[in-house]
């Protein structure tokens, strides 16, 4: 890779069933120039997108660096992490203010002040043993109408409706300490469902209303979209690698079952197609009936979509104008689009092969734009901030251990939770900064009521003391006084 590369975004993701890192450079016509990418497979610390080993995790994460390094001949700096996997999902929440004190006529007019009151006490919800990562925001009830936006309008009554985004507190830990161990600093947490929607999608389908299917080795994402706004989110845990195992149940490998599933794998079959005399070669030695082999792979299949029909709220059946959009690598299995169509009873199927922005790569696996680093890529699209360190030789890189306090990373001033775009995760560092910034700004602001309370205090104090008994007496003397001098 040359040398003189200076600027470029580093996304890592960590799926189901493997880790892929990616660094490319942004241009100015919106296109987007991969300069490497590393894969590594996942399967012994990280469990349906959950990290179980962080040890292993952190040797990986640190090797896969090292490998980008040798090939960009460049320090990364920092790095952009998707944040998905099994224990994600949404949860609904409501909160309701009562303005009829706050003015006239019993109405207020609605300020961003108020908007902010409302999220910060959604944000300062508990959940047991979850966390709130992200938050969508929904439309707010202003008296009877719906608002995306309630700032300005006159009324006695608002209403913040929030999804919020929750993670198992344990799992968020884990990831974090990942590449604490790997000192890789993070730039920033990107939720990775909707950093995919947001490359796979197209305004028209998320505004009209749509859902996102997800596919991978071991889980599937449901997302659903309406008026530009995320509605809800879940990860099912099943995926593609469900499949391979059921045909394994046949007798054979599971090499050998994944094979089969590539070959002759179909998500839908009519029985006019079915031949019970077909049978399929598992290898030279040995075949198993293919009436036998569709049902496994098609019963499986069945059971993952009907999983995912289920996740459409009751209040958005109705409303998914844009269909279903499909991605993954799940998503290559022949007549997916059939199957989906019959088992949701959704006409409106696509398949998302790759990303809408234009994508500059001589790496055979982004060119054969099969659907399995949409993710990746869509996490690299929403990174807005240089990873690049300096230039290094190659030899260089195996012997950076003598940078004691690890790389030198910009300082950002700290954001507070409803300064963070949806979609963006504060990681555990920036939280306890903002956490710091806001009881620094709420001592100042104490102290300065403080001083004003003192002020006022004092000020009345001085009006009593100048209305006393006393002082009027002597007021009036000295006024007595002055007259006479005046008179002669």
């Amino acid at each position: 890779m040359a040398a003189e590369q200076k600027d470029f975004v580093v996304a890592i993701e960590l799926g189901s069933s493997k880790v892929v890192g990616i660094a490319g450079q942004k241009k100015p016509d919106g296109s987007i120039s991969v300069l490497t990418m590393v894969k590594e497979d996942a399967s012994s610390f990280i469990r349906k997108g959950v990290v179980y080993n962080i040890d292993k995790t952190a040797q990986c994460l640190t090797n896969m660096l090292k490998k980008m390094e040798m090939q960009l001949q460049a320090r990364i700096l920092q790095v952009f992490v998707g944040v998905g996997g099994q224990s994600l999902r949404s949860a609904r929440n409501s909160i309701v203010r009562d303005l009829s004190g706050l003015g006239q006529d019993g109405a207020a007019i609605i300020t961003q002040e108020m908007v902010v009151e409302l999220m910060d006490e959604n944000r300062a919800l508990e959940y047991p043993e979850q966390k709130i990562l992200d938050v969508a925001e929904q439309e707010y009830r202003v008296d009877s109408q719906l608002q995306i936006d309630p700032v300005g309008i006159r009324a006695s009554r608002i209403e913040g409706n929030f999804l919020n985004i929750l993670v198992r507190k344990s799992f968020f830990q884990n990831l974090n300490r990942c590449f604490e161990q790997a000192n890789i600093p993070v730039a920033e947490l990107l939720l990775a469902p909707l950093a995919l929607a947001n490359a796979v999608l197209t305004e028209g389908e998320k505004r009209s209303g749509c859902m996102l299917v997800d596919i991978g080795a071991d889980t599937t994402t449901v997302s659903v979209f309406w008026k530009n706004v995320l509605r809800h989110l879940a990860v099912i845990p099943l995926g593609s690698n469900n499949v391979t195992k059921d045909i394994a149940s046949l007798q054979m490998e599971d090499s050998e079952a994944e094979q089969m599933k590539l070959k002759y794998g179909s998500a839908y079959t009519e029985n006019s197609e079915i031949d019970p005399t077909l049978k399929y070669s598992v290898n030279p030695e040995r075949q198993v009936e293919s009436q036998r082999f569709i049902q496994i792979v098609e019963a499986r299949m069945q059971e993952i979509i009907e999983n995912v029909s289920y996740q459409i709220p009751t209040e958005y059946s109705d409303k998914l104008l844009g269909g279903i959009i499909i991605t993954g690598g799940g998503s290559n299995m022949k007549n997916i689009e059939k199957a989906f169509s019959v088992y949701t009873r959704i006409d409106k199927v696509r398949v998302a092969k790759f990303v809408t922005t234009t994508i500059n790569s001589s790496n055979d696996q982004l060119k054969a734009r099969n659907g399995m680093y949409n993710t990746v890529l869509g996490l690299l699209l929403k990174g807005d901030r240089n990873c690049a360190g300096n230039n290094v030789k190659s030899d260089d890189l195996f012997n950076n251990d003598n940078d004691e306090n690890g790389p030198v990373v910009p300082e950002r001033k700290p954001r507070q939770a409803h300064e963070v775009p949806t979609g963006h995760i504060r990681t555990p560092q920036e939280e306890e900064q903002a956490a710091e910034e806001a009881r620094r700004l709420k001592e100042q602001k104490d102290a300065e009521e403080r001083a004003e309370r003192e002020k006022a205090e004092a000020e009345e104090r001085q009006r009593k003391k100048e209305n006393s008994r006393w002082n009027r007496f002597k007021r009036t003397i000295k006024k007595f006084g002055s007259d006479i001098m005046a008179d002669e």
